[in-house]
């Protein structure tokens, strides 16, 4: 058995019926390059013989009677392979349409706690002979990083499949009895009132110099929670999703950060405010006040790389997009993202994950509840507009079950408040952009997709005039 962190926990107590916490990929791939021909049952076989690196994929839940503590993993007694990867093919011409409808819907869908927390399908019918795999895993059990590192375990540098560096030693637990884990959850309890103290305290003295320091001659500090404009993006959602994905040129994004500054995170944010600009503008939102986004940060160290679970904080930046000129956006995008990132080292890494420690199970999961059944989120200014997430991946080819990958476009969750996420993901000198969307809140999400795109255009058009 296994306790969940109090961060890894939060993601289950903020699930609700609209609000799902599970994070996807779509990747698209040629089975051209399959040794001996693409079969799905090479697929699931690559999955069971690869199951040694992929701890989360063999444990579930298991509650604390009366939620008095968070969860624990164990290992699922009842595995069962055939109910996580599973086979679809999509309607002709199985062109993006297709293959967007199909993935919005999978995600729409709440994955079963009484399951080990992913699923799994290869989609078929794609045009040009293409394939297509589609998963989902619950965001208790990963976070970007950890999920780049699950997706790197299932593939291959090569056709050929690389048989697993580590024997399957794997045996299930058995389920623990009511009594076990009230008494497992008692004794972890009673370490808490020290640890809650030292939060405090640590707390105290952060917030403090937080004060001392955003007081000091030139720093701007970033947007506090709660001073985002409200749009037609912030509001209570619904389950229902759109998901819509575009890609750009890494060297074309390169090229603009050469020429015209800061960083390529920078750039993205800046192709992200661009889009979002002529969106709402379109919408008959207003555009005079600046969005502000939600960036996700790993804090995972060294010896923390190959862990499963999150090691994330997040940082509030300005999107800049209530200036006009492209530039003068993007310049007023890498101050706003230099001054957040020294915020965020200024509170530090760890105070998010100390304090979700102490949250109280029953009650951190009615309260989301209420604040979803309630649609609060329409009542009061949007913590943020939208979430924002840039996770680098490969330059060099993968395969999986011998098929080349030739595209993988990340999807993240959304929330009451904020109904639209763009996660980023590089592969193979492209930039790809996976949008998730509330299917009410943001009806036009291939709209801003394509956005991205004359979003570049403009920056380079900038950035070659200089």
């Amino acid at each position: 058995m296994q306790r969940l962190s109090g961060l890894d926990a939060t993601f289950l107590y903020l699930e609700t019926p609209n609000n799902h916490m599970h994070v996807g990929l779509t990747a698209v791939f040629d089975p051209s390059t399959v040794p001996g021909g693409y079969a799905f049952e090479k697929v699931r076989e690559l999955v069971r013989r690869r199951l040694p690196l992929l701890k989360p994929f063999r444990r579930r839940l298991v509650e604390v009677p009366f939620q008095i503590h968070h969860p624990l993993w164990i290992e699922d007694p009842d595995f069962d392979l055939d109910y996580h990867v599973r086979r679809a093919a999509l309607p002709s011409p199985g062109g993006d349409k297709e293959l967007a409808e199909f993935a919005e819907e999978f995600m729409a869908r709440p994955l079963d706690r009484r399951r080990p927390l992913w699923e799994m399908y290869v989609v078929e019918g794609l045009e040009n002979g293409m394939i297509a795999t589609v998963n989902k895993t619950h965001h208790a059990a990963i976070d970007g990083v950890s999920g780049a590192e699950l997706v790197v375990n299932l593939l291959d540098l090569q056709p050929e499949p690389t048989p697993p560096a580590v024997e399957d030693d794997w045996s299930p637990d058995r389920v623990p009895t009511d009594v076990e884990l009230i008494a497992f959850a008692m004794t972890s309890l009673a370490r808490q009132p020290l640890a809650a103290a030292k939060s405090a305290m640590r707390t105290a003295e952060m917030l403090l110099n937080l004060r001392r320091r955003n007081r000091e001659p030139g720093v701007n500090p970033p947007p506090a929670p709660f001073s985002a404009p409200r749009t037609s993006l912030n509001t209570s959602i619904t389950p229902h999703r759109r998901f819509a994905y575009t890609q750009v040129s890494l060297d074309d994004v390169k090229m603009v950060k050469n020429t015209l500054g800061g960083t390529v995170n920078d750039v993205v944010l800046a192709l992200c405010s661009g889009a979002l600009r002529t969106y709402l503008a379109e919408n008959g939102d207003p555009v005079d006040r600046s969005l502000v986004a939600m960036i996700p940060i790993s804090v995972r160290s060294e010896d923390q790389k190959g862990a499963m679970g999150n090691r994330v904080s997040s940082m509030l930046v300005s999107l800049a997009s209530d200036i006009a000129d492209p530039v003068e956006r993007l310049c007023a995008i890498t101050d706003g993202t230099k001054q957040a990132k020294d915020q965020e080292k200024a509170i530090g890494a760890d105070l998010l994950t100390d304090w979700t420690e102490f949250a109280a199970p029953a009650v951190a999961a009615r309260a989301a509840r209420l604040y979803s059944n309630m649609r609060i989120a329409d009542r009061h200014n949007p913590l943020f507009n939208l979430t924002i997430s840039n996770v680098p991946g490969p330059n060099f080819p993968l395969y999986s079950a011998g098929a080349r990958m030739i595209a993988m476009y990340p999807m993240g969750p959304i929330f009451d408040g904020a109904g639209l996420n763009i996660t980023v993901m590089s592969y193979m000198g492209n930039v790809n952009f996976g949008l998730v969307a509330c299917r009410e809140t943001v009806p036009r999400v291939w709209d801003i997709a394509h956005y991205i795109g004359d979003a570049l255009e403009e920056l380079k058009k900038a950035a070659d005039r200089r």
